[in-house]
C-alpha cells in the first residue's frame, strides 16, 4: 500500500472506515429493530471496532503525509455522504432526495474553500 500516493491511501482507508461506521451507525435500524437497544448498541460497538482500525491510519497517514486536519475533516464529511446515500438507497430501501443532491453541492463548496491556495 506504500507506493500508493498518501492521498490515495487516506482516502481509500476513509471509505473503508465509513462503509462500517454506516452500518455500525444505521445499520441496526433495519438489522436488529426487534431486538432490544443494549443489543444493537453492543453489536454495534463490535463493528465500530473496525471503523476505528481503519479510520485513525487513515487520518495518521494523512497528516503526517501534509494533508491538514481540516482537510481530513472535509475529506470525511465527503466520504460519509458518498457512502451514506447508496446505503440509504440500498440498503435501507429509503427513496432518492433532492437534498441528497443539494448536501453533496454544499461539500463541494466546502472541499473548494479547504483545498483552495
Amino acid at each position: 500500500m506504500n507506493s500508493l500516493p498518501i492521498s490515495l491511501q487516506t482516502i481509500g482507508l476513509l471509505v473503508a472506515s465509513n462503509v462500517f461506521m454506516t452500518f455500525a451507525w444505521y445499520g441496526h435500524l433495519k438489522s436488529l429493530a426487534d431486538k432490544p437497544w443494549y443489543t444493537a448498541a453492543l453489536i454495534s460497538w463490535g463493528i465500530a471496532l473496525f471503523e476505528y482500525l481503519l479510520q485513525v491510519p487513515a487520518n495518521r497517514i494523512g497528516f503526517a503525509g501534509g494533508i491538514s486536519l481540516a482537510q481530513l475533516k472535509i475529506m470525511q464529511e465527503v466520504i460519509t455522504l458518498a457512502v451514506f446515500v447508496p446505503f440509504a438507497l440500498f440498503f435501507m430501501n429509503q427513496p432518492f432526495k433532492l437534498d441528497f443532491l443539494w448536501a453533496g453541492l454544499c461539500l463541494v463548496g466546502a472541499v473548494y474553500f479547504i483545498f483552495r491556495g
